[in-house]
């Protein structure tokens, strides 16, 4: 199984000096957060042009082709540090995160049906008690998601009543784009999170985990499927700035799998994403992401062979002072996938400390079942993506076009649906703290004991991409490294 931008993992980091036949991308980290009105001189001075500016965390993002580009900038004493972001990209693979405000918020929330012409194949809804919580809200159209992706396909008709392009926007260069056509989905991914995040109830295919809300499609991953450093930092400074309420991230912001502190150009890249992820934490954006689906356990790495994942991967020995991003950044979500017999999908990474909730991502190997027969997850895909004859495909042809849905699996999928009941928190509480959301996600889980012998035997075959390990879990039923405090539950979570 190809690295997976969870489904998909991602991709970010790179070469310690930029390729001299082309310009490439840096990430500028300013030592304080703040970036100084001559930075575009400064820039231009070592061989440079400025491409966007983020003064809110002191972060800007410079095009040269000069070799020397680096060494000219970190001679600047206000620059703490500089790394080329090209060849730091991993490609999405197509299948395989007060007593006041226990009231309701006063926003407006409707309840939804969960009846539409595909909802009896989501087996993963009924599992998280979603149509239960439905009966009480749908989510608000005050609270907006932003699904940090591959962008999204804005004319499926599943996805139209809820997109949000006054929030929308393309980052794949850096600077933001808010052109429609910019944003749009060319690979697939973005669509199918979005779907289980927000697709509307309206008789339509299937229903989202928050059908009400407004979804905004911000596009990190190009048509390949290839997150870069410049991307992932405007999207989450993106959502800072523009009050979105919660980001679904499902992909990795490194082609090295695990980003080490003590290497100086993953340092640079990894202080100015961490930057960006707490400034949206900061603004109230509550920031859920996948776990990954490499078998890994995230809290004892030892080894990566799979890196740097867009080119020759290299092993290398690692430790933990390198950290996967963003599921290990403070305050996000971390959530791991399991299937339809609610234990851990065989791929799902994992970890004490780095995994709050599970949700369903599907497992084709062990959880196939009478309700989810193939054992993926069902959501809205582009159209022009159908591959006729597929089993994987399924179409709604009461509508013209017909629309196209598509069976995932991976922590991709998991995590979008820990998105999804965030938002129903947000609609019904109104907008408490990103740590008070995820409180309430921990503390009305339901919670899934570390598994026997029996079950744990069938994890034998799927040891540790990384470094080969077993995979064991550990901890009590409370909290584990499988299922941290438990499965996601919906309407528990807007009833506690």
């Amino acid at each position: 199984m190809r690295r997976v931008i969870l489904l998909g993992l991602v991709a970010l980091l790179a070469a310690v000096a930029a390729p001299a036949a082309f310009a490439s991308n840096y990430i500028v980290l300013y030592n304080a957060k703040a970036v100084p009105s001559d930075a575009a001189a400064t820039i231009a001075k070592a061989g440079g042009s400025l491409v966007y500016s983020y003064p809110q965390i002191g972060v800007a993002i410079a095009k040269s082709d000069s070799t020397s580009f680096r060494q000219k900038l970190v001679a600047d004493g206000r620059i703490q540090s500089a790394a080329s972001t090209a060849g730091f990209a991993t490609q999405v693979s197509g299948e395989e995160q007060s007593a006041a405000a226990d009231a309701p918020s006063g926003f407006p929330n409707a309840p939804a049906t969960d009846s539409d012409n595909l909802s009896g194949l989501q087996w993963d809804m009924t599992q998280i008690h979603t149509p239960e919580a439905h009966a009480i809200t749908g989510g608000s159209p005050s609270v907006v998601v932003g699904d940090i992706d591959t962008g999204l396909d804005y004319t499926h008709p599943d996805l139209a009543p809820n997109v949000d392009f006054a929030n929308s926007v393309s980052c794949l260069s850096g600077a933001p784009n808010t052109s429609p056509s910019a944003w749009d989905d060319e690979n697939g991914h973005g669509t199918h999170t979005a779907g289980t995040i927000a697709a509307a109830s309206n008789g339509i295919g299937i229903v989202g985990v928050a059908p009400n809300v407004r979804i905004a499609g911000i596009r990190a991953g190009n048509a390949d499927g290839f997150f870069f450093p410049e991307a992932v930092v405007c999207s989450f400074v993106w959502a800072g700035s523009h009050g979105i309420d919660v980001t679904n991230n499902s992909y990795f912001a490194d082609p090295w799998l695990f980003n080490c502190r003590n290497d100086p150009d993953q340092r640079a890249i990894w202080l100015a994403e961490r930057r960006a992820i707490r400034y949206a934490e900061s603004k109230g954006t509550v920031v859920v992401a996948a776990e990954g689906n490499d078998s890994d356990d995230l809290a004892h790495p030892t080894q990566d062979v799979t890196s740097p994942d867009d080119s020759t991967p290299v092993t290398r020995p690692i430790t933990n002072a390198c950290v996967v991003i963003p599921v290990e950044v403070p305050g996000v979500v971390g959530v791991t996938a399991d299937g339809n017999k609610g234990f851990k999908a065989y791929y799902s990474s994992y970890g004490m400390g780095a995994v709050q909730v599970t949700a369903p991502g599907g497992d084709r190997r062990f959880q196939v079942t009478a309700a989810a027969a193939n054992g993926r997850v069902l959501s809205t895909y582009p159209a022009k993506f159908l591959v006729a004859g597929n089993p994987l495909f399924v179409q709604d042809c009461s509508v013209s076009p017909c629309a196209v849905y598509a069976y995932l699996q991976g922590t991709s999928m998991a995590s979008p649906h820990v998105a999804g009941v965030a938002a129903l928190v947000k609609s019904w509480y109104g907008r408490i703290a990103p740590g008070r959301v995820q409180a309430i996600l921990d503390g009305t889980a339901d919670p899934v004991a570390c598994p026997g012998a029996a079950v744990l035997a069938l994890f034998a075959p799927f040891p540790s991409v990384s470094n080969g390990a077993p995979q064991v879990c550990t901890g009590g039923t409370a909290y584990n490294s499988w299922y941290g405090h438990g499965q996601v539950n919906a309407l528990a979570a807007i009833s506690r």
